[in-house]
């Protein structure tokens, strides 16, 4: 064939009419010449002889001349086109064509590559068989060129990795014997799993030669992966050519198709693989709907994005915040660290659950998780079930709290026993025990069980029917360690160890922070629904195609011969020929298919495996190099120098008069005029005002100030005259001894109005319980129990000298004060053991009297430390958030204006006052140091003192 071919010959007939263009333009003058018109011009061109040109110049003509055969010969469109086309006559023409996704950037290339390919079959006369590598079916028996190009027109890209080792399969059985005369794969220049297998089959047909014809490979860009990471989104992404940079813009798109963002993917110099980062809040990455590679239309180069997707909104509550000081004994250090990857974090501000819990409620996160919270603020049942029934996912960790709450707590899955059940230790007879096969149901079927984990305390369910098909994990002897329960559209989960590790060490361990992705996975991206019609997408076995996508990456409702795809919890499900890319489920909720698994890299195509000489080629028009843009550009840039010639020949580049400059005087005014406003409106120095001192400040900052500089012991103002003036005076005396015997000087008793005033700059608070005084307001029960859970410690005083905690009868001011207990979330309780550090922080003593000693003083109990043999209740640094006594240590405390005792013991008997003063100094030390007497160092002195 010749190197140069013209797509319209035809045109070049036109080249016969240049003479006469030329004869036309020489006898055509060029247009006089314009001059200016003074008298002075004309007087003196009547002197000279008047001439008048009778032909254009020779130049000129050459060069319109010129630019007539350019514009002839680029309609001719001359073609530099070497393609060879020479095919083996031996045997039919076999041609293999890939038509994956890497295709859909140059199909027409490609088709026309084929169609030249049957062409010249037909001019040899031998049959064509056309197998493309993407179809579901195949036929391949070789027929007429006709039938084969029937066959192409029909075919399309489709968005699909290749399976070549079934069109060879195709292939071989079609041909039935018959050799090839010439073998052509067309491939897309991508490697596929079984390329070994399927060039392997096609060179045993024995074909007279075998041809690979591929693309360049530039725009084979796929992406893989997409991470939705705590601060922006990692998308990654694989390329086939690797041989120089190259950067690409990848863009999030919302459902409408709107860019919402956009990172970089920076291929370095031979890398296949690349990683962008895509920075946005995290509310507009859950409008993220699906991402695109610009410029690139094609299935790999779009990934879609489903709700499993989208970072989950989730709330944490604790029973107790714990000390700063020691992190790792906070019951949300874990969980946090855990879901910080893959959710975003929200924490209330508050310890008060009657408003934490409301305002948590307000933002509609995906799951909230409660870490040993037993009761919860009446009010706030109602709205949590709500949440929960319409798709909110509660997540509820066992602790000594929750072993305390009444049994039934409705927002628990199962029927829980009172107490705990402890594994190991002196007192057990039990081994600590470890984890059970997790089950194939649930969202942790498919995860190994770590051998290494422990569990030494647990809270055990009540047996019922449908125990086992609520229980996602159990421990070795058979007990569960996870349960569920779905109400409505939203489910609890209940872990029943808890969320640190003194119950077990499954926090240590990273099967704990797969249990939390997965369970958060679970609940619903944009939180509960607003009505409980909904369904959740990924809680369905088997999801219908819904949207599907094509080869030139645009979803569409055209599912075709797509089968529903049963998604398994964990897994990722990835495109086959059954379940091509799209969307798989309802509107209401559905799960992404995406072309390529994860890290997969792509890597060109090895047809080494045929074991047989290969001639590469590319596709057609790939030499090819069409000079008609190169004509065309000659004959625009002849047009112009033309148009320049004529321009200046009449004139129009000769010198033009300047006209008068303009003043600047203008200018300079405008400045000079906004230099002056600007100076005239500028405040001046002098109409600055300095801040005084203290003009920043606020009514009763003073107080605030002058209660943090000084302790102060508070009370609660009961609105019982008697009582508040008592609680003033026992805490006035108590206040004077300390001052006496110890170097705290506390100021003056504070009463406090617990429905208002701000109980954080107190230790702890006396509250004297009287059935006569008003119920205290669920708010303002609410507060305390927040203040509890900051740290505070309060003081309740029956004053009856009686206590109903052991089981035993109740007196009215012991019924107030389980009324008020009762919308509380205090802790188990237990009489002060002989070694707590009670006894010992600044006084040794054996009991704590007041004005009456028959009541104990019940303390928070530390089942831990007693489990465990250990000799101290107490662990930690931890204060226990309640005490409780019927001895009314006020009226023993109580003195007058001249320092005399208000009220007499019972019996009389000034040692009882004085151990009472002792009792209320030891409850002092230990709100100020905590277990700081728990030290083991501290056993010497102790001895020395008890004289062992």
């Amino acid at each position: 064939m010749s190197a140069l071919a013209f797509a319209n010959p035809a045109i070049l007939f036109g080249l016969i009419a240049l003479p006469v263009i030329w004869w036309l333009l020489r006898l055509t003058p060029p247009r006089p010449k314009a001059e200016v018109f003074p008298p002075l011009k004309i007087l003196a061109s009547v002197l000279k002889r008047e001439e008048t040109p009778s032909k254009s110049p020779w130049w000129l003509t050459l060069l319109r001349m010129l630019l007539a055969a350019a514009v002839i010969l680029a309609i001719a469109d001359p073609v530099m086109n070497p393609r060879a086309s020479s095919l083996n006559g031996g045997g039919p023409l076999v041609l293999v064509v890939d038509n994956g996704w890497a295709t859909a950037a140059d199909w027409e290339r490609r088709v026309r590559t084929a169609d030249l390919l049957i062409d010249d079959a037909e001019s040899a006369d031998v049959p064509v068989s056309i197998t493309f590598t993407a179809d579901t079916s195949h036929e391949a028996v070789p027929g007429t060129a006709a039938a084969a190009r029937d066959k192409l027109a029909a075919a399309s890209p489709r968005p699909l990795v290749p399976d070549r080792a079934r069109a060879a399969e195709a292939v071989s059985e079609a041909m039935n014997g018959t050799r090839p005369g010439t073998l052509v794969i067309l491939s897309d220049g991508i490697a596929a799993p079984d390329d070994d297998q399927a060039m392997s089959a096609l060179a045993a047909l024995s074909p007279t030669e075998m041809r690979l014809i591929e693309g360049d490979g530039h725009s084979a860009v796929a992406i893989t992966d997409a991470v939705n990471n705590a601060g922006a989104m990692s998308v990654t992404a694989t390329r086939l050519s690797t041989a120089a940079p190259r950067q690409l813009t990848v863009n999030a798109l919302d459902t409408q198709g709107r860019a919402l963002a956009a990172g970089t993917l920076d291929f370095a110099a031979g890398a296949s693989t690349a990683t962008a980062e895509i920075t946005s809040p995290f509310e507009l990455r859950n409008d993220f709907a699906r991402l695109g590679v610009e410029g690139l239309a094609t299935a790999g180069a779009a990934h879609l994005l489903d709700d499993g997707f989208k970072r989950r909104r989730v709330a944490l509550i604790a029973g107790e915040s714990g000390s700063d000081f020691q992190p790792l004994l906070q019951p949300l250090y874990y969980i946090s660290r855990a879901l910080q990857p893959y959710a975003d974090i929200i924490q209330p501000n508050t310890a008060d659950l009657s408003v934490s819990i409301p305002q948590i409620l307000e933002g509609n996160p995906s799951a909230i998780i409660m870490a040993d919270v037993g009761r919860l603020p009446a009010e706030t049942y109602a709205p949590l079930q709500q949440w929960i029934s319409r798709g909110g996912t509660l997540i509820r960790f066992a602790g000594p709290r929750l072993a305390a709450a009444p049994a039934d707590d409705p927002l628990v899955p199962v029927i829980l026993r009172q107490g705990e059940r402890a594994l190991g230790g002196a007192m057990s007879w039990s081994e600590p025990q470890s984890l059970a096969d997790f089950p194939g149901f649930g969202p942790f079927a498919g995860m190994p069980r770590a051998a290494d984990i422990t569990v030494t305390r647990q809270v055990l369910a009540e047996p019922t029917p449908d125990l086992a098909e609520r229980t996602w994990a159990s421990l070795a002897d058979g007990t569960p360690l996870i349960t569920e329960k779905e109400v409505e559209a939203g489910r609890i989960v209940l872990f029943h160890t808890s969320a640190e590790a003194t119950w077990s060490n499954l926090p240590l361990s990273g099967n704990f922070v797969e249990m939390l992705r997965r369970l958060v996975q679970l609940a619903r991206a944009g939180g509960a629904a607003s009505s409980g019609s909904g369904t959740d997408g990924a809680a369905a076995a088997t999801l219908p195609p819904y949207r599907l996508l094509t080869a030139d990456g645009i979803l569409t409702t055209e599912t075709g011969t797509a089968r529903p795809i049963a998604v398994a919890a964990g897994q990722t499900p990835v495109a086959s020929f059954d379940h091509p890319p799209g969307l798989y489920g309802t509107e209401d909720g559905f799960t992404a298919v995406n072309l390529l698994a994860p890290r997969t890299v792509i890597a060109p195509f090895d047809p080494a495996a045929a074991g047989r000489p290969i001639a590469r080629e590319g596709l057609a028009g790939g030499e090819a190099v069409s000079l008609r843009p190169a004509l065309f550009a000659a004959a625009f840039a002849l047009l112009v120098l033309d148009s320049l010639v004529v321009l200046f020949m009449n004139g129009a580049f000769s010198r033009v008069p300047r006209g008068p400059r303009r003043g600047r005087g203008a200018a300079t005014a405008a400045i000079a005029a906004l230099a002056f406003g600007l100076f005239a409106f500028a405040p001046g120095q002098g109409q600055a005002q300095e801040m005084q001192p203290g003009a920043g400040s606020k009514p009763g900052d003073e107080q605030i100030l002058e209660r943090l500089d000084t302790t102060h012991l508070a009370y609660v103002v009961t609105g019982e005259g008697d009582v508040d003036r008592l609680s003033e005076q026992g805490l006035e005396g108590l206040s004077q001894f300390l001052t006496y015997r110890t170097t705290l000087e506390p100021g003056a008793p504070v009463g406090l109005d617990i429905t208002k005033d701000e109980l954080s700059f107190y230790p702890i608070i006396y509250w004297p319980i009287s059935a006569n005084a008003p119920m205290p307001s669920q708010a303002a029960i609410s507060r305390i129990d927040a203040y509890m859970r900051n740290g505070g410690t309060v003081l309740f005083d029956t004053r009856d000298q009686y206590s109903a905690l052991d089981g035993g009868g109740t007196t009215p001011n012991g019924e107030r004060l389980q009324a008020i207990l009762a919308n509380i979330d205090i802790p188990p309780l237990e009489p002060t053991p002989e070694d707590h550090v009670l006894t010992r922080s600044f006084y040794l003593l054996t009991n704590f009297p007041g004005r009456y000693t028959g009541s104990p003083l019940w303390v928070e109990a530390r089942q831990d430390a007693r489990a465990s043999g250990a000799q101290l209740s107490s662990s930690g640094d931890g204060v226990t958030p309640l005490l409780i006594t019927g001895n009314d240590f006020a009226g023993a405390w109580a003195i007058d204006p001249q320092g005399a005792p208000v009220l007499p013991t019972v019996p009389p008997d000034e040692m009882q006052r004085e151990y009472a003063y002792r009792a209320g100094v030891n409850i002092m030390m230990y709100m100020l140091t905590g277990n700081y007497k728990a030290d083991q160092v501290h056993v010497p002195a102790l001895l020395e003192r008890l004289g062992q």
